[in-house]
């Protein structure tokens, strides 16, 4: 039985065992949670290889052991450096000397700022890393061993901080409900097991299959025409920048993800939701299947994370694509002296077909509002 197989028959099994216990359903936001973040087995708590650049080719027919997808500081040290400059900018304006890193990945992000600070002369901040996944934490702290006095883990959030709150490529892994309208009628769309599965039975992915059920629940605006129509909402997400502004005291927060505002994300013609699997740097909209092997994300409505932060008490930044927001911290600057290959890289950091347009940069701060350069032009936050 090779490790790939024992691992998702045994998540198999235990998201099984759970539907079973919940009466034969759970929603889809219960069963996101269980396939990427269950101790030992979801795709984020095990010890599979994720951020990378390619994944390691193929013998007989089969993909060897590699990366599923890319993030922007395995793409590029550029984006960390370039990213420094607002960090040192939001430190001193804030007055405070911690950073606070939410999902950190493999700990380039983390790498890449605390070489640029350090390089630009200034006091090393106290480094934290909200992390959950025992081998991402490993994975971490071997890329930061020259940093270990600086760096720490966390497995929760202090009663309070301040400082500045990083999250690249967070929000689009925090669990959604999925709510589909059929014929005119609302339904969440949720997760049950097939006719023929027992909660023991750790074979074919098929066990689970999508079963809708009537809900209360509604997208946050009202979705015009009479189509059938597939979307999510993020209340994990809201809840999660709720958290954040009950506990921040002073100091700033920049959030980078895939979305659109809601008038976007939930247009007529977007009518088949977003969510989406990654799997060697391949994509699928299948998320029932391979579970505990591959990501699963969503786009992020970045209108509902301004609400949420607005309500809670903190104020918005600015926020823009991600293209705008690099060129606005200096990234021409650092691409004068970079090599062909690294200025290859980084161009797509900001071209529109790449991640320039289609990533966005949210900032939010507790305290006095100030001009954060990362939003000097290009600001968006009238379309939120």
């Amino acid at each position: 039985m090779t490790t790939a197989y024992s691992l998702t028959s045994a998540l198999h099994s235990h998201v099984a065992q759970t539907i079973a216990a919940a009466g034969g359903w759970i929603g889809f936001d219960q069963f996101m949670a269980l396939a990427l973040y269950t101790p030992g087995l979801g795709y984020y708590a095990n010890d599979s290889v994720k951020f990378g650049t390619l994944p390691h080719g193929r013998q007989a027919g089969q993909l060897l052991p590699g990366s599923d997808f890319v993030t922007a500081p395995e793409m590029t040290p550029l984006f960390g450096q370039t990213l420094a400059a607002q960090v040192a900018q939001a430190l001193e304006v804030t007055q405070t000397s911690e950073i606070w890193e939410f999902g950190a990945g493999s700990g380039a992000l983390a790498l890449q700022l605390l070489e640029s600070l350090q390089a630009m002369g200034r006091p090393l901040p106290r480094y934290r890393i909200v992390e959950l996944s025992g081998s991402l934490r490993s994975r971490q702290q071997k890329t930061l061993e020259k940093y270990v006095h600086n760096v720490h883990w966390v497995s929760e959030l202090p009663d309070a901080l301040q400082g500045v709150v990083l999250g690249n490529e967070v929000l689009d892994a925090m669990p959604v409900k999925l709510l589909a309208r059929s014929s005119g009628v609302w339904y969440e769309r949720g997760v049950a097991l097939a006719a023929a599965a027992q909660p023991s039975q750790a074979e074919a992915a098929a066990a689970f299959v999508w079963q809708d059920r009537l809900t209360d629940l509604r997208p946050p605006v009202e979705i015009d025409g009479a189509h059938d129509y597939l979307t999510e909402v993020h209340l994990q997400g809201e809840a999660f920048i709720r958290t954040l502004a009950d506990k921040l005291r002073v100091g700033a927060v920049f959030l980078i993800d895939y979305g659109f505002p809601e008038h976007e994300y939930y247009h007529p013609q977007r009518h088949m939701g977003t969510v989406m699997c990654h799997r060697a740097h391949q994509s699928d909209g299948d998320p029932l299947s391979d579970v505990g092997l591959k990501d699963i994300t969503a786009h992020v409505n970045f209108t509902g994370i301004a609400l949420a932060a607005q309500n809670a008490g903190l104020g918005v930044l600015g926020y823009c694509t991600q293209a705008r927001f690099l060129i606005n911290c200096g990234l021409a600057g650092h691409l004068e002296n970079a090599s062909l290959a690294m200025r290859v890289q980084a161009q797509k950091l900001i071209m529109e077909h790449e991640m320039g347009e289609l990533f966005k940069v949210i900032g939010l701060y507790r305290g006095e509002p100030w001009d954060a350069i990362g939003f000097a032009q290009g600001d968006r936050t009238h379309t939120l």
